[in-house]
């Protein structure tokens, strides 16, 4: 079964409001093991609307559209239906009745166009919308099924939990579950995880395994379909964590932060931070995790190098010698941070995020230190590229990997 999903109007198109209604019904009819093979979007442009709708009807057998069922002028799914279906509109009495009543309820006037929330096709079989005005309708063609639902989410939510869902697999005989689990790695490049991957992917059915990019992670995706298709992704994701699971942090929705608050609960440590470049966005990820007092003590920001001096202590002939952005500053100021914050590791981050140099230093060098309990503070210097924005967000997402791997 070939499923495609339309959203009807202007205001995607111009981007005022995102379709989330189509991804909630892709994540949704997942679950009952459909494919969706098409997404699109058509605003309130009544010929266009039609060639949409002729488009979908030609490739797919089920097409089910979201919006364009209100009262106003602009809103001409019906009428772009009755186009392609050669079909007529009826008012539908207990609809009318349901909006003459609301009206009557609410002391306020019913205007006419609102008695166009009432039309259905002729051929259509009529949903009740509990939550709003106008009625879903399914109208089946000889080659296709169009299923017309309204654009506002929770009227659709409603519609499709209340009645398609159930159409769609008693007319479908739907058996099959689709599922997918994202593998979260760190610490690899998406070029060197395909290429350790290279001959698994290359053999792929089911599951299928999709390579895809982050920002400082790369992750893999995995879908199966079939009658139990949790037991073929739980093989495969064996398979590749066998290869390259030093990297992996995490299924799904897990964040790189997360992981080492995982950690560090675990092996009950604590942590803070030194920062310089990053101004506070290390410790401000850690503080924004549920549970985050109970491994973390807090952060010192310290920009200038008087303020280095002040707030982080560290002595002034190591930056008079080696300059703020040294490898003897970002360990001194790991030491520091351990001994002022109380806390089991500290992770220093110093560097010339841009736009101009500094200290001699061109934009992208960074120096992160890290103290871990008694043992010598450790110093990584690495050369980001990008805005300056960019190179202060991959000193962060550099500083939790370096902090992911020693912990594990």
């Amino acid at each position: 079964m070939r499923i495609e999903i339309i959203a009807v109007g202007t205001e995607l198109l111009l981007g005022q409001i995102a379709n989330t209604n189509a991804q909630w019904i892709s994540k949704e009819l997942a679950h009952y093991g459909a494919n969706i093979y098409h997404h699109s979007v058509v605003g309130d442009n009544l010929p266009r609307v039609v060639e949409a709708f002729e488009q979908s009807r030609k490739r797919s057998d089920v097409v089910i559209v979201s919006g364009g069922l209100g009262p106003t002028e602009d809103d001409l799914t019906r009428e772009a239906a009755c186009e392609v279906f050669e079909d007529e509109l009826l008012e539908h009495s207990p609809t009318m009745n349901k909006i003459i009543d609301f009206f009557k309820k609410n002391n306020r006037q019913m205007t006419m166009n609102n008695r166009k929330q009432s039309h259905v096709l002729k051929t259509a079989m009529v949903l009740e919308n509990s939550e709003g005005m106008a009625p879903g309708q399914i109208v089946e063609a000889d080659d296709s099924t169009f299923i017309f639902l309204p654009g506002v989410p929770a009227e659709m939510k409603s519609l499709m939990n209340d009645f398609v869902f159930k159409y769609l697999t008693e007319k479908y005989q739907l058996e099959t579950k689709i599922k997918s689990e994202m593998l979260r790695f760190i610490g690899i490049g998406e070029s060197t995880l395909e290429e350790k991957l290279k001959d698994l992917i290359s053999k792929q059915t089911n599951p299928t395994i999709a390579p895809l990019a982050g920002e400082g992670d790369v992750a893999i995706r995995l879908t199966a379909s079939g009658k139990n298709p949790e037991r073929e992704i739980a093989d495969m994701k064996t398979s590749i964590l066998e290869r390259v699971g030093h990297y992996y942090f995490g299924s799904d929705s897990i964040t790189i932060e997360e992981a080492v608050q995982d950690l560090l609960v675990q092996k009950s440590l604590t942590v803070g931070s030194a920062e310089s470049l990053t101004g506070g966005k290390f410790i401000e990820r850690i503080i924004q995790l549920t549970g985050a007092s109970s491994i973390c003590q807090g952060g010192l920001v310290a920009y200038t190098p008087e303020a280095k001096q002040r707030v982080i202590r560290v002595p002034k002939e190591i930056i008079t010698r080696h300059g703020t952005i040294s490898s003897k500053c970002a360990e001194e100021m790991a030491v520091q941070a351990q001994k002022l914050l109380h806390v089991d590791i500290a992770i220093s981050f110093t560097g010339v995020a841009g736009p101009s140099s500094s200290e001699g230093h061109e934009p992208g060098l960074v120096y992160i230190g890290i103290k871990v309990k008694d043992a010598p503070a450790e110093v990584f210097h690495y050369y980001f590229d990008g805005s300056r924005d960019k190179i202060r967000q991959r000193t962060v997402n550099k500083g939790f990997e370096l902090l992911f791997h020693k912990l594990k």
